[in-house]
């Protein structure tokens, strides 16, 4: 048997990226040669082996046929004769359907190498089509490597955009979707993944409540952009400019859905998108494997982040029971998201990316002084436990009103 190094290690080394694994194609082997060597099967599709030694993955060369709907409507094989070029071809992108055989040598039969010279992010062969999930990998490269100029090659948005019209999209697996869209939003880039997904028609499939918001408009006084999908997008890029957390950027994506349902005598005001927006959340959640930390976090932002905005012109008790609703003093780390999602929100319009979020600062001393205040300081002699916690949020009021600025700053 022979083994070649594969895929996204050839790729990066080649762009002077730290490979972040190495993947092996081995030619000429069966799985029982493969455990006598000392490896560990693991994987129900296809036979994928685990070195003894590295734990790296080495997969049996194969080729596939496609034989029903979707991701898992396919058949293997992985006999002795399947060669390194078959394998390679049925790979997603020529960027990775390249190799690095024993001696070094790179094997490239698709043109990976000049499509990395080119920035170019193109399908293989045809038999791109046959898998949907590729449409969500080419758009999760298409976000990692735009800061590399990469560009989705024009005849792959083409046959993209014709698996979306013949359906394939329809057969994603809810775990697979969810799992590339979550690596997609921790990339540098995460607004290019939606905008790849939109360009090829895949995200009103796939998330039909953010594509509903393009073309919704707002008022232009706060909102100069109007677009509130746009909006939606320079929102989630702030969120990674602030270096935030998965669950603050989906909670920056999807804060605003709401806005797609406002009835169109409302336009372009948005009475009580807030409300609408958790329950479209909350729907999101039960259709796709949503973790809990990311939909707790978004409903939170997506009902309180206008009272967060308003901070300023709030009474000392509302605050405190905006505290208290997101159960900051239990968690303050994730008050702490909520903040920082918010400052997205505001700085994710046209004119304002720069703008400091005076609020998340005041809030953030605001909630210091309050969580400083606690029962046993003010219990005295008292015994009722009503009556303590009656002073408790009277103390905690004060420490709010206290920290509060002679002068609400200008975009308070």
């Amino acid at each position: 048997m022979k083994v070649y190094l594969v895929g996204g290690a050839v790729r990066d080394e080649l762009l002077g990226l730290p490979a972040r694994e190495r993947d092996w194609c081995v030619v000429g082997a069966t799985p029982d040669d493969m455990i006598e060597a000392g490896f560990r099967k693991v994987g129900k599709d296809f036979p994928v082996f685990l070195h003894p030694n590295t734990n790296e993955e080495y997969a049996l060369a194969r080729k596939e046929r496609k034989t029903g709907p979707g991701y898992h409507g396919f058949s293997f094989d992985t006999s002795r004769e399947v060669t390194l070029e078959q394998d390679l071809e049925r790979r997603d992108l020529t960027i990775n359907a390249m190799a690095r055989d024993p001696d070094g040598t790179l094997v490239d039969p698709f043109g990976g190498a000049a499509d990395l010279e080119a920035r170019q992010l193109r399908h293989v062969s045809d038999a791109f089509r046959e898998d949907p999930v590729r449409i969500l990998r080419t758009a999760k490269f298409a976000a990692r490597f735009t800061p590399l100029g990469f560009r989705v090659a024009p005849e792959t948005v083409r046959l993209m955009q014709e698996m979306v019209a013949a359906g394939e999209v329809d057969a994603l697996v809810p775990d697979r979707a969810w799992k590339e869209t979550e690596t997609a939003l921790g990339g540098p880039e995460p607004r290019v993944y939606f905008e790849t997904l939109r360009e090829c028609g895949a995200l009103a499939v796939i998330f039909p409540e953010i594509d509903a918001l393009f073309g919704v408009p707002q008022p232009e006084k706060w909102h100069p952009e109007i677009d509130c999908g746009v909006h939606t997008l320079m929102v989630l890029e702030q969120s990674a400019r602030l270096a935030a957390s998965g669950p603050v950027r989906f909670a920056a994506l999807v804060h605003d859905l709401g806005k797609a349902t406002t009835p169109a005598e409302s336009l372009p005001r948005h009475p009580g998108h807030e409300k609408r927006s958790v329950e479209l959340i909350r729907n999101m959640a039960r259709r796709l494997p949503i973790p809990t930390a990311y939909r707790d976090l978004a409903v939170l932002v997506a009902e309180f982040h206008g009272v967060c905005h308003r901070a300023f012109e709030l009474r000392s008790s509302t605050v405190l029971r905006l505290f208290e609703r997101c159960d900051a003093f239990r968690r303050p780390e994730r008050f702490e998201e909520f903040l920082l999602a918010c400052e997205a929100d505001a700085r994710g319009r046209t004119g304002f990316e720069e703008s400091p979020y005076v609020q998340g600062a005041w809030l953030r001393s605001a909630l210091a002084a309050a969580r400083a205040v606690s029962g046993r300081d003010v219990a005295g002699a008292e015994t009722d436990g009503t009556r303590i916690g009656q002073a408790l949020r009277r103390h905690r009021q004060a420490a709010i009103a206290a920290t509060r600025p002679a002068e609400a700053p200008l975009n308070g």
